[in-house]
């Protein structure tokens, strides 16, 4: 439906606009909404089913609050497309996680209105209340909004930040979007908890009854307030864990009521201090596919807006890293049962669920929590079990501290399996896996690797259950390379690389698979008379020295190429051997320069940062 077509949408070009509407006008203009979020990522992909569940909340939350001046402060930011929409960008909209286009996420260098950046879960609430504290610094008059989905509710930063909040007593008002929902169905205590306060009509309807009695004698309803959970768990038998943490709890209401959902806001906006707000929603809100299969449609791809058929393209590509792991860690499961699988809420993403499918009773999605996940694996090691943690690279950095303290200095032989380690593309500077190995090789214990394709991740796996030490495996997002599958392992000798070209020129040392782009650049070199030495380290941790010094000794000019940043990374740790013994040979490092790489296809954005095959082969025959 072209723009011109949509009638209300159309109109509406900031809050301001949103706000001329009537409220009866606000759900056709939320059908619009939906519909264009729809027909937009049916052609340019993104998260769907989270964005179609907060239509409606968002359109109240632009209509009540006096936006950019109140502050909205959203978790994750998976669920923000329509307010980026409602904000001024539609007529860009088509640009979304694209080279130079906006962001698949809230950034405060895009707009006002993005009061805070997105793209890791559990900080709205501790981020909100900094903005709030800030305001109240400074005598202004403003409101703050944090909107956190239940499936971040698991994260540790979350009750950090409401265990703060409440004992702050700050103006705050925190909007739990309840779906049961993150990317695969939330899980723990919290999820049933939440579905306890939400589907028990006995608690609700006593604790609104009560609260309309009290009316007509508001000192003893303040009193009621201040006594807090002791009279109401005595008038409901039931506590709540909010309101235990000092924050008014409210709901649950329903999230898809936006004439509702504008009302109760409205009322919300008069009462001091920390709030929490309990609203219903369903993922995928209005489109049928993503409401039947949420986890498919949390990002589906392209598809056909009218039949709801993904198109997936009928080309036959080679397995995805992601599911070589799936499959290895199940058959690794079936030979050895100390083998027990870890995720913090990625069974799909990771393709775990490979193996929960199978042995459910030996896996274990512990929620958004990864230092959790990482201590969790650190106590099963302990005990002698096997534990593959696989966390995505990107979210790997919030449990640093974790595995430092809980697993490496212990010495413990937790397998890490980091997935979307180097470029991911379209989610951008958020989720690009580019730190892991300058962060984690400075850590004693720890064995650091990379396979350089699918056939060297089955056996880097089958070589880290086998050495009882910490380990650490790191792998991109997308397909391998193709190359035959053993049906048996190998053990790989640890700290031990490969040479994968002789050559008298120059020397090109790679980490992971960017190795097979180096190893097309160089073949492409050669046919120009350029002689060239590759050997694929394997591990940036412990270092091959044996070949270091053969290279050291023979070449005059080395190349490092890996897929992460350089600082710190791979290439340093080849310039300080090198200088630590005295060679004098010209190390030039490929990799991400000392910035934040945006968003944009991984061909892009390896075209930009110097290490696609054209740069590669620029680089060996000196043409940049």
């Amino acid at each position: 439906m072209p723009d011109t077509h949509y009638t209300y949408l159309s109109r509406v070009n900031s809050p301001d606009d949103l706000k001329k509407l009537t409220t009866d006008q606000l759900q056709p203009f939320c059908d619009e909404l939906r519909h264009f979020i729809i027909e937009q990522l049916a052609e340019n992909p993104g998260h769907l089913a989270s964005s179609l569940g907060t239509v409606e909340l968002t359109a109240a939350l632009h209509y009540v609050f006096n936006t950019p001046d109140d502050k909205l402060i959203w978790d994750v930011g998976h669920q923000a497309y329509a307010h980026k929409i409602i904000t001024g960008r539609r007529d860009r909209f088509s640009t979304n996680r694209k080279l130079n286009g906006l962001s698949g996420f809230p950034r405060m260098s895009e707009s006002p209105y993005d009061a805070f950046g997105g793209g890791h879960s559990s900080v709205s609430i501790s981020a909100a209340l900094g903005i709030a504290t800030a305001s109240k610094l400074r005598g202004e008059r403003r409101e703050t909004v944090a909107i956190i989905g239940d499936g971040a509710l698991t994260g540790g930063l979350a009750f950090e930040g409401l265990n703060n909040a409440g004992a702050a007593n700050t103006d705050l008002l925190v909007i739990l979007n309840d779906n049961h929902m993150s990317i695969d169905p939330n899980v723990g205590a919290i999820k049933e908890y939440l579905l306890s306060i939400s589907t028990s009509k006995h608690y609700n309807k006593a604790k609104n009854k009560i609260w309309e009695w009290l009316s007509i004698a508001p000192r003893f309803r303040r009193l009621l307030q201040k006594t807090g959970n002791a009279l109401k768990q005595g008038f409901l038998q039931q506590s709540n864990l909010f309101e235990s943490l000092n924050f008014r709890y409210f709901g649950p209401v329903d999230g898809h009521d936006v004439k509702l959902l504008t009302k109760v806001l409205r009322d919300l906006r008069e009462i001091p201090g920390p709030k929490l707000l309990h609203v219903l929603t369903v993922k995928g809100k209005g489109y049928r596919p993503a409401e039947n299969n949420q986890s498919i449609w949390h990002a589906p791809g392209k598809f056909n807006p009218e039949t709801g058929e993904r198109l997936l393209g009928n080309q036959q590509l080679p397995p995805r890293y992601q599911d070589i792991f799936g499959e290895t860690i199940l058959e690794l499961a079936r030979q050895d049962n100390r083998i027990v699988g870890v995720t913090p809420a990625m069974p799909t993403g990771c393709s775990l669920n490979i193996m929960m499918e199978q042995m459910p009773e030996r896996c274990f999605d512990v929620g958004i929590a990864e230092g959790h996940a990482v201590t969790f694996s650190a106590g099963l090691a302990a005990t002698g079990l096997i534990p593959f943690c696989n966390i995505y690279s990107s979210f790997m950095q919030r449990a640093y501290d974790n595995v430092i303290h809980d697993v490496a200095l212990q010495n413990l032989g937790v397998v890490f399996c980091l997935d979307r380690a180097g470029l991911v593309g379209e989610d951008g500077a958020t989720h690009h896996g580019l730190f892991d190995i300058a962060c984690f090789r400075a850590i004693p214990n720890l064995i650091l690797s990379s396979p350089l394709n699918e056939a060297e991740l089955r056996n880097l796996m089958y070589t880290a259950k086998e050495s009882g030490k910490p380990f650490l495996i790191r792998y991109p997002r997308g397909h391998g390379e193709g190359v035959p599958l053993s049906t048996s392992f190998e053990q790989l000798p640890i700290g031990k690389g490969t040479i994968l070209r002789e050559g008298k020129d120059v020397a090109v040392l790679t980490f992971g698979p960017v190795g097979n782009i180096a190893a097309r650049a160089i073949a492409r070199a050669e046919t120009e008379g350029v002689s060239v030495f590759q050997a694929d380290l394997r591990y940036a941790k412990p270092l091959d020295e044996e070949l270091l010094h053969t290279v050291g000794q023979r070449f005059n000019r080395v190349i490092t190429i890996e897929d992460g940043v350089i600082h710190g990374g791979v290439g340093s740790a080849v310039n300080e051997f090198f200088n630590a013994h005295g060679y004098t040979c010209h190390i030039e490092m490929l990799g991400i320069e000392d910035q934040f790489v945006e968003h944009g296809t991984i061909a892009q954005l390896r075209s930009l940062c110097g290490y696609d095959e054209e740069g590669i082969y620029n680089k060996i025959t000196q043409k940049s």
